[in-house]
C-alpha cells in the first residue's frame, strides 16, 4: 500500500512530511516524494526511487520552504519503479499536485480524452491522469475544490488521493473512493494534517477524524469541511486515540506479524473502550450510524479482509454465525468488489 502524508499549518511542512514518510516505511515502497509550496504560491516537488534515504539525502541541506505541502511513498503498480513514476504528480503548468492511493481502473481512457485536449504526461502511471483531470476542469472555470470533487466522480476504482494547488496554496482537498487505503485527519493546534495511518500523525495530534468512501475533506490551517461527493456536508466530531507513536509502530517486536499476534487481548480491548458497558450490558457505536430496526432487518452478514484481516474475517464468520444466529461469509476485500453476488 502506497503511504500519504499532508500538512497544512504555520510550521515548515517539508520536515513535518519527510517524518511522516518515515513513519509509514513499515507498509512498503519503491520510490518516495515530497512536494510543498510556499507562500508566494511557487511549488517545489522532489522524489526519487529507491529508499526514503535517497530522498532525504538529495535534500539534505536545502529543504524545500512552505507551510503546505504533500508526500508520497509508491508500491509500484502501472509503471515501474523510476523517479518519474514515483510520486507526486503534475498537471501541465505545475499547479495541480497529487498523490494517490489505489487503482484508476479507467485510467486508459482518461488519458486518452485529455490528450486529445492537448495534456501532455511525463510517466507511465495511472495516477498522473488525476492533476491533469482536475486541470481540465480548472480551465471550464470550476474553483480547485469544485474540479477535485468533479474529478472524483469522473474517476472509476478504490482510490485515496490528496491535492494541493498554486492557485489556493493553503489548502488540501482530498477524497477517498471505495474501499481504497484510508486517510485520516488529525488534528494540531493551529495545523492540521492528513495520512493514509495514525503513526504519521501520532507525533503531533491524537485528536482524528476518519474519512469513508464517497467523502472529501477541504482544510487549512485552521479548519477541516467535510463533503460527500455530491456537495453534501457531512458533520464529523474528531475521536481521540488511544496510542502513542512507539505502540504504532513497530515497539518491540521483530516484525508487524509479531506484533499483531501478541496485541490482539490489548487491541480487542482498546476496541471496546468507550463502546461496550459491562454494568448495563449496553453497546454504544457511535461511529456506526444504524438504528435497532435497520439491525433487525439484516438477514446476511459478509466478513471482508486483506492479509491478516480476511483471518480475522474468518474466524468473525465463525463467531457470528454461533453466537448471533445470522448467515455469514468471508471474502477477501479485492475480489469481492468484482462480484456480483447472490
Amino acid at each position: 500500500m502506497c503511504g500519504i502524508i499532508g500538512y497544512a499549518g504555520a510550521r515548515q511542512a517539508a520536515p513535518i512530511i519527510l517524518e511522516g514518510l518515515a513513519a509509514l516505511e513499515y507498509r512498503g515502497y519503491d520510490s518516495a516524494g515530497i512536494a510543498v509550496i510556499d507562500a508566494d504560491g511557487i511549488p517545489a516537488v522532489h522524489k526519487k526511487s529507491g529508499k526514503l534515504v535517497n530522498l532525504a539525502t538529495a535534500l539534505q541541506g536545502s529543504l524545500p520552504e512552505g507551510v503546505t505541502g504533500v508526500g508520497h511513498t509508491r508500491w509500484a503498480t502501472h509503471g515501474g519503479p523510476t523517479d518519474f513514476n514515483a510520486h507526486p504528480h503534475t498537471d501541465c503548468d505545475n499547479q495541480i499536485i497529487v498523490v494517490h492511493n489505489g487503482i484508476v481502473e479507467n485510467y486508459v481512457q482518461i488519458k486518452e480524452d485529455l490528450i486529445s485536449q492537448g495534456h501532455e504526461f511525463t510517466s507511465q502511471t495511472d495516477a498522473e491522469c488525476i492533476p491533469h483531470l482536475i486541470e481540465s476542469y480548472i480551465d471550464q472555470e470550476y474553483s480547485f475544490e469544485e474540479a477535485v470533487r468533479a474529478s472524483a466522480r469522473e474517476i472509476k476504482g478504490g482510490n485515496a488521493v490528496v491535492a494541493i494547488s498554486t492557485r489556493d496554496p493553503g489548502k488540501l482537498v482530498a477524497f477517498r473512493l471505495g474501499n481504497a487505503g484510508g486517510l485520516v485527519v488529525g488534528y494540531g493546534q493551529d495545523e492540521l494534517f492528513l495520512a493514509s495511518d495514525l503513526p504519521a500523525l501520532l507525533p503531533h495530534t491524537q485528536e482524528v477524524a476518519y474519512l469513508a468512501g464517497g467523502e472529501m475533506v477541504t482544510l487549512d490551517n485552521h479548519s477541516a469541511n467535510y463533503f460527500t461527493l455530491d456537495g453534501m456536508s457531512v458533520t464529523k466530531t474528531p475521536m481521540h486515540v488511544a496510542y502513542d507513536a512507539l505502540s504504532a509502530a513497530k515497539g518491540e517486536y521483530k516484525h508487524f506479524m509479531l506484533k499483531e499476534i501478541h496485541e490482539q487481548p490489548e487491541a480487542i480491548i482498546n476496541s471496546l473502550r468507550g463502546r461496550v458497558s459491562f454494568d448495563d450490558l449496553k453497546v454504544v457505536l457511535d461511529e456506526f450510524q444504524i438504528s435497532d430496526a435497520d439491525i433487525a432487518r439484516i438477514d446476511r452478514v459478509v466478513f471482508l479482509g486483506m492479509g491478516t484481516s480476511f483471518n480475522a474475517a474468518m474466524v468473525a464468520r465463525s463467531w457470528m454465525e454461533s453466537l448471533a444466529r445470522l448467515p455469514s461469509e468471508f471474502d477477501n476485500s479485492s475480489e469481492f468488489r468484482y462480484r456480483d453476488p447472490v
